[in-house]
């Protein structure tokens, strides 16, 4: 009855909607998997002598391999809820211009998670340059309040920046988005060029509120939770621009109490 009410264009687009659905919960019961083998390992001390006392082993190619790895699924589970009204909005507008086509709307999706696998190889860099200068335990949370208090500070300014409004108006009006740029354009690679530049944007949107993670902790759950909701809102409740500052605000606040205990 759902399908029926939904007509052919509605049908067509259930597939994409289904794998990312599908997408979205692989990544995230990895994280959760993940999240569970790191708190259960043996030797993880998070008390203070211990943590005063930890040395960081320099990396391998094979542990930056896991690390980028880690990050990448942990971006897609993260991003792939903000990035599903715009694959579905394309799924529509192939419809409209090309028939019952999802196969470019899934190739749009493609290009916004590599965006996404970009970015995780710079945030696995600054993870490994972050654990070099001492500054993340080994739960990879902010190990000094200092950086820590920074970091907050920096995140909720960057919530007040006029970059950071440009880049968040192109993933709150997806159709204003398609319009500029021509909307749908046959092939596979135009396709997948537009969801990678839709990334960017999407990158230059959160990338600063990614950062915090490297404050409540990289593989902590609920913080990992909390940053989604909070991306989640901001790009697609109504007051999503408003929420976005006044949680800049709240950051800004949390810092400097930081810095200043």
């Amino acid at each position: 009855m759902l399908l029926g009410r939904w007509g052919a264009q509605g049908r067509d687009q259930l597939p994409v909607l289904l794998s990312l659905l599908a997408i979205c919960a692989l990544a995230w019961g990895y994280v959760i998997w993940l999240g569970a083998q790191m708190a259960d390992m043996p030797g993880m001390d998070m008390s203070a002598p211990a943590l005063a006392n930890a040395s960081f082993q320099p990396w391998s190619f094979i542990h930056f391999l896991f690390i980028f790895s880690m990050w990448t699924v942990m971006m897609v589970g993260m991003m792939t809820p903000t990035v599903t009204p715009m694959v579905l909005m394309y799924a529509r507008i192939v419809h409209a211009s090309a028939g019952r086509r999802s196969v470019p709307a899934v190739w749009f999706g493609c290009g916004y998670l590599c965006a996404w696998t970009a970015f995780s190889a710079l945030a696995a860099l600054a993870q490994w340059g972050l654990e070099a200068l001492a500054l993340l335990t080994p739960m990879m949370a902010s190990a000094n309040h200092r950086f820590g208090g920074a970091t907050l500070i920096a995140a909720g300014i960057y919530q007040w920046l006029p970059v950071k409004d440009a880049c968040l108006s192109q993933c709150r009006a997806p159709l204003q988005f398609f319009q500029r740029r021509g909307g749908f354009q046959p092939g596979a690679r135009a396709s997948l060029r537009l969801g990678f530049v839709h990334g960017l944007h999407c990158v230059g949107c959160c990338w600063v509120l990614m950062g915090l993670l490297f404050v409540g902790g990289v593989m902590q759950l609920a913080w990992i939770a909390a940053i989604s909701i909070f991306v989640l809102l901001e790009k697609l409740a109504p007051y999503g621009v408003q929420l976005g500052r006044v949680g800049g605000a709240a950051l800004v606040l949390a810092g400097v109490a930081m810095l200043l205990r």
